[in-house]
């Protein structure tokens, strides 16, 4: 079973490639023209274990708001295409990541609802040049996408670059435990109703 998926999303604004395979070992291609997300997606592949390339060109002489959405859209897209039709999946996946002072906990369900619940309080406005605002714009993007369902909570933390990096790091590894394949389920759709 081959749980791959690659996506090209063009629009007027941004034109995105994104390949991965969820039964990967954290290889990484990333090049979005926007650095602080670029080591945000390397969080993903890494603690996701996905293999994940990601190419964007983006309207960045406006600001990097269409580059980070569209990635996230372009993220959520291949991730529904890569996990089909839902059998065998561990479906919930949860994740508690700290970073020295900051801790996050990111709870996951691949639920086919697409729902976002948001709990980050930034301690400042901006990572170096990167606007902090959107990380809520990136998840909400893939949510819409992938129809999954998220909680993302910032427990603590002072240093707004280690609590987003605890985020993205809880993602990566509540998507991790999601979608694995669960021995005992093969076959089978983790759901009462038959369908997710």
């Amino acid at each position: 079973m081959t749980r791959t998926a690659e996506i090209t999303r063009n629009t007027s604004e941004t034109q995105i490639r994104v390949a991965l395979n969820l039964d990967g070992t954290g290889v990484q291609k990333l090049n979005t023209g926007v650095p602080f997300l670029d080591h945000m997606l390397d969080q993903i592949a890494r603690h996701g274990l996905i293999d994940l390339e990601v190419e964007a060109v983006g309207d960045l002489h406006i600001d990097d708001h269409h580059t980070v959405e569209d990635t996230g859209i372009t993220l959520g897209m291949a991730v529904a295409k890569a996990i089909g039709d839902k059998k065998g999946i561990r479906r919930y996946g949860h994740a508690y990541v700290p970073l020295d002072e900051a801790l996050s906990r990111v709870v996951i369900d691949f639920s086919g609802r697409p729902g976002l619940d948001w709990h980050v309080p930034f301690t400042r406005a901006t990572i170096g040049k990167f606007d902090v605002d959107l990380t809520i714009e990136f998840f909400r993007g893939f949510v819409n996408h992938a129809g999954v369902t998220l909680h993302v909570d910032n427990l603590r933390g002072v240093n707004a670059h280690h609590q987003c990096e605890t985020v993205f790091k809880a993602f990566g590894r509540a998507l991790r435990m999601a979608s694995e394949l669960d021995e005992r389920a093969l076959g089978t759709i983790p759901s009462t109703k038959g369908s997710l």
